[in-house]
């Protein structure tokens, strides 16, 4: 049998506090259904984007199911304040400390 899993982004519910994430998890004949929450603050914030949420969820849903051998005990998942911060920094480009070349001007 085969430990490969298939997990799919289902969509998004506003939520007076948060956005609900919903993924399927398929995995050796079982499937569950997982939710993950961000605060609606994070998106006013601009801690969080739109368009990053869903990538955000399922690192963390990902990272829930390799620690849990693909069936963490629980179903739903919020995601901390740290979670957005460490997202964030991993896709900010580095700048070097002395700034950039110079153009030349030949």
């Amino acid at each position: 049998m085969s430990d490969a899993i298939i997990v799919e982004y289902k969509g998004f519910s506003a939520k007076p506090l948060t956005r609900q994430y919903t993924f399927r998890v398929r995995a050796a004949g079982s499937e569950r259904e997982f939710t993950l929450n961000i605060p609606n603050e994070a998106f006013v914030s601009h801690r969080a984007s739109y368009q990053d949420a869903p990538g955000i969820c399922a690192l963390r849903l990902h990272l829930e199911l390799a620690t849990f051998s693909n069936n963490p005990p629980v179903a739903h998942f919020d995601i901390s304040a740290a979670e957005l911060d460490r997202y964030r920094e991993s896709r900010t480009p580095k700048i070097s400390p002395w700034g950039r070349k110079p153009k030349d001007n030949f």
